[in-house]
């Protein structure tokens, strides 16, 4: 009587996973963890946090690893000299960004500077960004901006010690970070005192937690079935979140407009939005250089 064909199922898993082992070595690929697993290959071995997972799996299978990832190959390097030679005499290999979900529609289908990948248009973004944006000479000009807002956090910290009141320190120092970087980026502040639009400074906070809420390992990215499928409404939050953070930001730009308009800027078209020299925010940088390259 033939046995039942279930009871082949861990000889054909051995010659499986025996198979996928001979095949990796015949490539000379990187080391791997051996038991690779059909669809979702070494996903079973990530658990949160994800940072200490990676380092318990490079303690125990070297310094330098594939993993596949579903459905994704991904270099694990946790060795200094291996990370820098993969950063130095191997960067333009390791130069492009993986096209996950939240880069399609956080990067505008990954022509942000974040998640573009490496050619004339990130070179060109990194550019602006390097010389005209984050210069030493633009950094100096906001300066005033972060020794306030250094100072208003000590203040607030003095008080509550003087109330004997207890202090989150993360939620200080985050704070004191969006406010630093609101200010640079729009002139504005949304958290603790003195925020002079409170539903402007609402809805902000409420698009900074939404997207500290997504959940930056999304199985979509890996296995294709589940974004296919629609599981779990990933995709529609991110959607949803980006219309938000779009229409905010637009708002931020024509009301840099107006105020440079009012201030007898010229007629309010992109050509004379920002007097030359005299911008005070990242915004108005970027208004500034729109006028000198209204084609790009």
């Amino acid at each position: 009587m033939d046995a039942p064909w279930f009871v082949y199922l861990p000889l054909i898993f051995a010659l499986y996973i025996f198979t996928k082992h001979f095949f990796h070595k015949l490539r000379n690929l990187p080391p791997a963890p051996l038991l690779n697993l059909p669809c979702i290959g070494h996903l079973y071995l990530l658990k949160k946090p994800l940072y200490r997972s990676l380092a318990k799996i490079s303690d125990r299978y070297g310094p330098v690893l594939l993993l596949q990832l579903g459905s994704r190959r991904v270099l694990l390097v946790s060795s200094p000299s291996a990370a820098e030679e993969c950063l130095t005499k191997h960067d333009v290999i390791f130069a492009n960004r993986p096209q996950l979900l939240a880069g399609k529609h956080l990067g505008y289908n990954y022509t942000s500077l974040v998640w573009t990948s490496y050619g004339d248009h990130w070179r060109n973004l990194r550019k602006i960004s390097s010389i005209e944006i984050l210069s030493s000479q633009r950094l100096q000009m906001l300066q005033g901006i972060r020794v306030d807002e250094v100072k208003s956090t000590i203040r607030a910290l003095n008080r509550a010690s003087e109330q004997r009141r207890m202090v989150d320190m993360q939620k200080a120092f985050f704070e004191l970070t969006m406010n630093v970087v609101m200010r640079m980026i729009a002139g504005k502040r949304y958290y603790r005192e003195n925020v002079e639009e409170v539903e402007e400074g609402r809805r902000f906070r409420e698009i900074v937690k939404d997207t500290l809420l997504l959940d930056p390992s999304n199985m979509g990215d890996f296995l294709p079935a589940i974004r296919w499928l629609g599981v779990g409404g990933v995709e529609k939050g991110l959607v949803e979140l980006q219309r938000k953070r779009d229409a905010f930001m637009q708002e931020l730009v024509e009301g840099c407009k107006r105020r440079f308009k009012s201030c007898g800027g010229g007629d309010g078209g992109d050509g004379d939005v920002v007097a030359e020299g005299k911008t005070k925010t990242m915004i108005e940088m970027l208004l500034a250089l729109q006028a000198k390259e209204p084609e790009y």
